[in-house]
């Protein structure tokens, strides 16, 4: 019997935040826009990448509202 294992998973990067007006949802803390980028790898070699913004908690690191 032929076993195949793939190893397919998603790395997601800050490139670069400031400040930005409003609190966390959930922990009250303050918020950024940053610059975010995602890579799917395959086997630990990525293969696309996407840059998006996003608005993100400071404190707890929580996806606010994305703008894709």
């Amino acid at each position: 019997m032929v076993c195949f294992c793939f190893l397919v998973d998603q790395k997601r990067k800050v490139r670069s935040s400031k400040p930005a007006a409003g609190t966390c949802s959930r922990c009250g803390r303050g918020a950024r826009v940053a610059d975010m980028k995602t890579s799917t790898r395959f086997c630990h070699v990525p293969f696309y990448w996407r840059s998006w913004k996003a608005i993100v908690c400071s404190f707890c690191g929580a996806i606010l509202r994305s703008y894709r």
